[in-house]
């Protein structure tokens, strides 16, 4: 792990701000931000704020993949966050545990979401269940009854991965 340059700062924020909104990047890279470069291309791959790994750079596309910390930085920071799919309160634990978000049970979501965007899936006291990939339009979400909303990708109750202490 290696302290980001300024250089590394101004393109994670400026794929932040693209991507969730703008000034985002300035309150998710704020405090000490750390990164991990692949050993081959010597790309950014993972982001760590005050130790913790809030996100990864998706080499496939360049964009961010939240994780529960990061998506928490972004909870905790704005009063209306971007990106946040709210679900019904009888399926809470079965999205917690990590298991997909379905459209029947979407309660309302963020009309700028568009399919394969970043979604944060909170319940309706907004507290964060799981992060994942949007399968559907915002609006969509709420209109369908049958499919895939978001694939999940970590529940908050599921055993994270702490890579703070690798090299």
């Amino acid at each position: 792990m290696h302290k980001a340059t300024w250089r590394d700062l101004r393109k994670l924020r400026g794929i932040a701000n693209y991507q969730f909104g703008s000034h985002l990047g300035n309150v998710f890279f704020k405090g000490k931000v750390e990164i991990t470069r692949s050993s081959s291309t010597g790309k950014i791959r993972l982001i760590f704020r005050d130790g913790k790994l809030i996100s990864t750079l998706r080499a496939r596309d360049g964009f961010l993949a939240l994780t529960p910390d990061g998506a928490k930085v972004i909870l905790t920071s704005m009063k209306k966050p971007p990106n946040l799919v709210v679900v019904r309160g009888d399926v809470v634990e079965f999205i917690r545990a990590g298991r997909n978000v379905f459209a029947k049970h979407v309660v309302s979501a963020d009309s700028a979401i568009r399919p394969e965007d970043e979604a944060i899936v909170v319940d309706e006291k907004r507290e964060l269940l799981a992060v994942g990939r949007a399968h559907l339009a915002g609006f969509e979400m709420t209109q369908f009854k049958r499919g895939v909303a978001v694939k999940t990708r970590r529940g908050v109750g599921t055993d994270a991965i702490d890579l703070s202490d690798q090299s």
